[in-house]
């Protein structure tokens, strides 16, 4: 073999050994008995979640063997991934010292699904289970939010969120807080207990639409049922409900400016019950349009005016 030959193999050698170890997986794995020094295959699973993150593809796939907390700080998602537990497996992400997860870039699609989101009570608090601060799309399937000081989920930037087959519970503030242009969709969940309430939509900021659509779903406890607040002239805040029950709040249904801006509250085919307030209208700018197939009763009072429309 000529010298020529060999140098061509050696250039060979060297590349393919360099895209080896560029390589990023599709599918990276965690487990409790895993490590951060493992490559995060299924063979040698990795330890937590920052690792994986660092193994996986964007696009890729993160999985949860074993029944296990998988961070042991904020985790920031800077990739597109799908973090998942595999069915009858507690995957956990624990909220200390701040969110449990946050979302800092733009263009991302994040998806979780099968995961419990909690503080530990031996750890310093945490804050929020998501924080989403950048204008990325945030899909949350089957998981379980609760206990936190704060929200649930707070989405302060011009991103999508999409909440299905969840629950939200006793956390501080708010199930789901929206502001600066957010849109959410949030079907067949429960919002239990918390603070400030079920969903709401905030325009402090101008020239922002912020929207959220509730369906399917129940609200209980807590200050508002669903809030659509605006501060601002040129922004705009809108909750729309469908076929869900909000009971024991103190405003089921709120949709309040401060003079300026525009909010507004859409309710059909639902059921309003034993709230202190059924609704609250208030501040120019405001409406609450109500379709004539509610069912609204045993609430102590109301505030404002309900423009009732007929279904088409």
């Amino acid at each position: 073999m000529t010298r020529l030959n060999l140098l061509r193999i050696a250039v060979a050698a060297a590349l393919l050994s360099g895209f080896g170890a560029q390589a990023q997986l599709f599918r990276a794995y965690l487990a409790a008995d895993g490590s951060d020094a493992n490559p995060c295959t299924l063979a040698a699973p990795c330890r937590l979640l920052p690792a994986a993150l660092s193994a996986v593809a964007s696009g890729g796939e993160i999985w949860m063997l074993d029944s296990a907390n998988y961070n042991a700080a904020t985790v920031t998602v800077n990739k597109s991934v799908s973090i998942l537990a595999v069915p009858g497996v507690v995957g956990s992400i624990v909220a200390t010292g701040g969110p449990a997860i946050s979302i800092t870039a733009a263009n991302l699609k994040v998806a979780l699904r099968n995961i419990v989101i909690a503080p530990v009570v031996t750890l310093p608090a945490g804050t929020s289970g998501v924080n989403m601060t950048g204008a990325s799309s945030l899909t949350i399937e089957n998981c379980l939010i609760a206990n936190l000081p704060e929200d649930g989920v707070r989405v302060d930037a011009a991103g999508t969120l999409k909440v299905a087959n969840s629950t939200l519970r006793n956390n501080g503030s708010l199930a789901i807080n929206l502001q600066r242009g957010a849109t959410a969709t949030v079907a067949a969940t429960q919002m239990l207990g918390n603070g400030g309430g079920g969903v709401g939509a905030y325009g402090y900021y101008g020239s922002t639409t912020t929207t959220a659509s509730v369906s399917d779903s129940i609200i209980s406890g807590g200050y508002g049922g669903v809030i659509a607040f605006t501060n601002n002239s040129s922004a705009i805040a809108r909750v729309s409900v469908t076929s869900s029950m909000i009971e024991r709040t103190q405003f089921a249904l709120k949709s309040q400016t401060s003079g300026i801006g525009t909010a507004e509250v859409n309710v059909g085919s639902s059921l309003i019950v034993d709230n202190e307030y059924a609704w609250d209208q208030s501040g120019a700018g405001s409406t609450l349009l109500s379709l004539g197939n509610n069912q609204i009763s045993g609430n102590a009072g109301t505030i404002g005016t309900r423009t009732p429309l007929t279904p088409q």
